[in-house]
């Protein structure tokens, strides 16, 4: 029998190799997660983001326990990004026009991303989907004070008119965005007084 001993000294020497080996298993697993759910939503599986990362499922595993703690840390990665992409409407004088802005430009994000349609659709209420929520209620509020939302619209109608499009949509497979937009044109306009 061959067996090759390694030494204590050249265990040491190999681990900033192996950290760096499994730093970038773990960036390509992530990428490729963001990639696949993206397209797939909660319908992707992690074999589809280990095959797309070009590695196994146990080194997918090794980052993400489960498929949840994967899926809600692209959740969490998304949402981070649609703050960026939001951040010019929360920048808006006019409250109404800072909500307008900010519904068309999450219906238009939604349109590409399947798993964050439907974690709000589903009204998934992670730790990380809850400050969405609440942020679009707030800026509704702001927009109700303005004269531009009618005055008995709560959180709820909201939730309901917004997430109910976001369903549809999803129920039927449409990732365009011009038609996403014009349902958020048509959440705004069911919020006018």
């Amino acid at each position: 029998m061959n067996s090759v001993q390694t030494t204590p000294q050249q265990n040491r020497q190999d681990a900033p190799h192996r950290r760096a080996d499994a730093r970038r298993n773990h960036e390509r697993v992530f990428a490729a997660a963001l990639e696949v759910f993206e397209e797939f939503g909660l319908q992707g599986t992690v074999p589809q983001v280990a095959e797309r990362a070009d590695v196994g499922k146990a080194t997918v595993y090794r980052s993400y326990p489960t498929k949840e703690d994967l899926v809600e840390a692209v959740v969490k990665h998304r949402l981070e990004e649609l703050d960026d992409i939001t951040a010019p409407a929360l920048a808006e004088v006019e409250p109404a026009r800072a909500f307008d802005t900010y519904v068309i430009l999450l219906f238009e994000n939604l349109a590409r991303d399947r798993l964050l349609s439907e974690a709000l659709a589903a009204g998934r209420s992670t730790a990380d989907t809850v400050p969405l929520i609440d942020r679009l209620a707030a800026l509704m509020e702001e927009a109700k004070t303005a004269g531009r939302v009618r005055p008995d619209a709560n959180a709820l109608d909201l939730r309901v008119v917004l997430c109910g499009m976001c369903l549809q949509l999803i129920n039927l497979a449409e990732r365009d965005p011009a038609l996403w937009r014009r349902y958020g044109e048509l959440t705004l306009q069911a919020l006018r007084p």
